[in-house]
């Protein structure tokens, strides 16, 4: 189904011609890390670009830099023992309007370390570091704020947190992207995002963005033709995110496979953005452990449709929550649809506790007693999830529920709200009469081979 796929993004390796290649060691930029950089590595950008592409080598050394904008024809390899490291101070970063994006739902936030913007045939590689000295930055943007000198529009006064961070690498509208084997970490708000790109290929990268809120891994969001593959993700959110901010996005012919998985939050997610449509994506091959939620969550709440999804080979470890699967209407003008999702081959082992208890940066708890929440499938009256198969799962609860902590008697089960607008969450429903899977408004939903066990008395 998707070996044309993986063809097409193997033939990314010969898209960058290095009509002009260009050392770091060439240019008269500070490799100490203690000024900025940024005028030398971006010059040095602009030309390889303007020569008909090529790649701009960084050499071993710490480069501190503000924006650098990626332009077509460029690759950035990093080599060994060199860093690409964010300035702390949010003044040196080009906003979305500044590079003539302008704001708008789909941009979010625009500005980033690394940006581009409408670039077609783009790359980073090499086995050297990108680090946003996110939590330095971040807490700088939370001062300035709070000073006055620079307020936050979006500020978050409930979390008490900054909305406008800068991302590490945000891509928007590009063709033929490639980033392989780098270690990306730390950014001020989400890793690595794609926006409207295709063909896309992101391969053997080391991602860690656990230095603030909000920090996801991977975000893939209207795009075609990606592949992400032999990753190691360890993310503050949601590890691998795909989503849509308006109706005519499509997340179509995506494949993630053979990548390791911790978060804080969901391993792979769908949304909570869904405006637009998600189809044949392939899911196969994933570690996912110590993470908070859950190892799959499928949401589509804003109107957009979910269709063809295969999911296999999945081992969770510690791992909050299974599988979650919800059809909701937030937003939208009508409710979207949920159907023909495959999960096979996937065992999950569920702990009492938190499974991010040793993290820094932890989910947040819910705010009612509870017992330990069972997988999830639910739509909403008059939308129905349609064509599910759960095929050969193994799923080991930790037990200890009791009585005296929540109780829902199958008696009651119409009391179990259906919260039909609400953000999509495997415990939104409070206690639930079910502790292996809770299945409501679902047609065609088939369990062939499933064992669900219970590692402690209940």
């Amino acid at each position: 189904m998707f070996s044309w796929l993986l063809a097409c993004l193997l033939s990314l390796n010969t898209l960058l011609l290095h009509a002009l290649d260009v050392n770091t060691s060439q240019l008269n930029a500070d490799r100490s890390g203690q000024s900025l950089c940024t005028p030398q590595l971006q010059d040095a950008i602009d030309r390889i670009s303007a020569n008909g592409g090529g790649r701009l080598t960084v050499a071993r050394g710490i480069y501190l830099t503000g924006s650098l904008v990626m332009k077509s024809g460029v690759e950035i390899h990093l080599e060994e023992g060199a860093t690409l490291r964010g300035s702390t101070h949010p003044r040196d970063y080009i906003s979305a309007t500044a590079t003539g994006v302008g704001k708008t739902p789909d941009i979010d936030n625009g500005s980033a370390l690394i940006y581009a913007n409408g670039a077609d045939n783009i790359a980073l590689s090499g086995h050297g570091v990108i680090d946003g000295q996110g939590l330095q930055l971040a807490l700088t943007i939370d001062s300035l704020h709070h000073t006055g000198e620079r307020p936050d529009p979006q500020y978050n006064h409930r979390r008490l947190r900054p909305n406008t961070r800068p991302k590490l690498v945000f891509f928007l509208h590009c063709r033929n992207v490639r980033v392989e084997q780098l270690h990306l970490q730390s950014s001020a708000e989400w890793g690595l995002v794609l926006n409207k790109c295709e063909r896309v290929d992101i391969r053997a990268i080391d991602l860690l963005n656990r230095a603030y809120w909000n920090n996801d891994g991977i975000d893939i969001t209207g795009c075609r033709n990606v592949s992400i593959t032999h990753c190691r993700i360890n993310a503050a959110d949601d590890g691998i995110c795909l989503k849509s901010h308006h109706p005519d996005e499509l997340n179509a012919d995506i494949e993630i496979a053979h990548c390791d998985i911790r978060s804080s939050a969901s391993a792979v997610k769908f949304g909570t953005a869904s405006y637009g449509d998600f189809r044949r994506i392939h899911i196969h091959d994933i570690k996912v452990a110590d993470t908070f939620r859950s190892a799959l969550a499928i949401e589509s709440v804003d109107g957009g449709t979910i269709d063809s999804i295969l999911v296999e080979r999945v081992e969770a470890v510690n791992t909050g929550n299974p599988i979650f699967l919800r059809l909701g209407h937030r937003a939208g003008t009508q409710a979207g649809a949920l159907r023909h999702v495959v999960i096979r081959d996937l065992r999950c082992e569920v702990p009492f506790g938190r499974p991010d208890e040793a993290y820094d940066l932890r989910g947040p708890e819910v705010n009612f007693f509870h017992n330990p929440f069972p997988s999830s499938i639910c739509g909403i009256p008059g939308s129905r999830i349609e064509s599910v198969l759960i095929e050969n799962v193994a799923i080991s609860y930790p037990g200890r529920a009791t009585k005296g902590m929540a109780y829902m008697p199958l008696w009651r089960v119409a009391d179990v709200p259906e919260l039909i607008d609400a953000y999509p969450e495997f415990s939104m429903f409070g206690e639930l009469p079910a502790w292996g899977f809770y299945v409501r408004h679902a047609a065609g939903v088939t369990f062939r081979n499933v064992r669900l066990t219970l590692s402690d008395a209940d």
